[in-house]
């Protein structure tokens, strides 16, 4: 039987309104959970792979360099010991004396001439594709036959450098035996790698800047030079803090250019008086060939904490600098 009492049919209305069918909370329920943890899904595998091949290493080595571990395995538990001796050990201060020392051969003027490079490569000029292409052929080079080819231009006996040295009167020098020779030659083969990589990133950060703050600067007479220090390297100022950052983690493990210009048996040690041998390679000598790897674990760590340090510090001088 009908109720016809006033607002019956009102009320009615409402609670069905109110309750929607099961497919439908269903449905609304799993937009709800599409629209919050969505996002979170598609970042997953990187923190997975990050997990897996980033962290996990990190943290395993961390725990290695605490222990007197061999290649039979786990070893005992010695606490800070290997970073006791680490500190009291002369190679590993000549390894990374060396390695800062070839971090500024290689960075400064790597960057400062990528600049230049990128600069030019930003005017009208003919060709301009083909010289872009051109200054990444050293990148996709392998870095084996950069390090190959390299040793042999600094060859004592029959390189190309002493020869052009020889033109001028000036005697041959033995690259591979002295400090600053070995550095010299080293940073060569990084500089001419990643110069190229640096300027295009450059380029692409010129290339954003606005137009009408050149033409503004024209008008009010500035040189191109002055357009350049005023305008152009403040507007890409995190182009340059990134190539800063980038270029110190990879000359705090420079690993393969000196090995290979090494050669011989001395080639881990970097030389026989370990005159250019880097971190990596004191770390890959310590782990891999006296098979000590709570040592190399440790050296290894030293790495980490140097690279962030350097990273921190040339972080703060560039923000500072804004």
């Amino acid at each position: 039987m009908t109720d016809l009492r006033p607002g019956t049919a009102e009320r009615t209305g409402k609670n069905s309104r109110a309750t929607p069918p099961p497919r439908r909370r269903l449905g609304s329920f799993l937009g709800r959970v599409d629209t919050k943890w969505s996002p979170y899904l598609f970042v997953a595998p990187f923190f997975v792979i990050f997990g897996i091949f980033g962290l996990f290493p990190l943290v395993y080595t961390a725990w290695v360099s605490l222990h007197q571990w061999s290649m039979g395995g786990s070893g005992t538990f010695i606490g800070f010991e290997n970073y006791v001796e680490l500190f009291d050990d002369p190679d590993f201060w000549n390894a990374t004396i060396n390695t800062l020392g070839m971090l500024v051969l290689a960075t400064v003027p790597q960057l400062l001439i990528a600049l230049v490079l990128a600069s030019l490569l930003n005017q009208g000029l003919r060709k301009l594709t083909f010289l872009r292409v051109g200054v990444l052929l050293p990148i996709v080079t392998s870095v084996a036959a950069i390090g190959i080819v390299f040793s042999q231009i600094y060859d004592r006996d029959a390189g190309m450098v002493n020869g052009m040295l020889g033109l001028i009167g000036v005697d041959a020098v033995d690259w591979r035996a002295d400090k600053w020779s070995s550095w010299i030659a080293i940073s060569t083969m990084v500089n001419w790698r990643w110069t190229g990589y640096n300027a295009l990133i450059y380029l692409a950060a010129m290339q954003s800047v606005p137009r009408d703050l050149y033409e503004a600067a024209i008008v009010d007479g500035a040189s191109r030079i002055r357009q350049f220090w005023n305008i152009t390297v403040p507007m890409i100022r995190p182009a340059i803090i990134f190539t800063v950052i980038i270029s110190t983690i990879a000359g705090m493990q420079l690993f393969t250019e000196p090995l290979i210009f090494g050669q011989g048996s001395y080639a881990i040690s970097g030389g026989s008086l370990r005159q250019f041998q880097t971190l990596s390679m004191y770390m890959f000598e310590k782990a891999f060939r006296d098979f000590d790897y709570g040592y190399g674990s440790a050296v290894a760590w030293m790495i980490f904490v140097l690279i962030m340090l350097l990273a921190l510090i040339n972080f703060l001088i560039m923000r500072k600098g804004k």
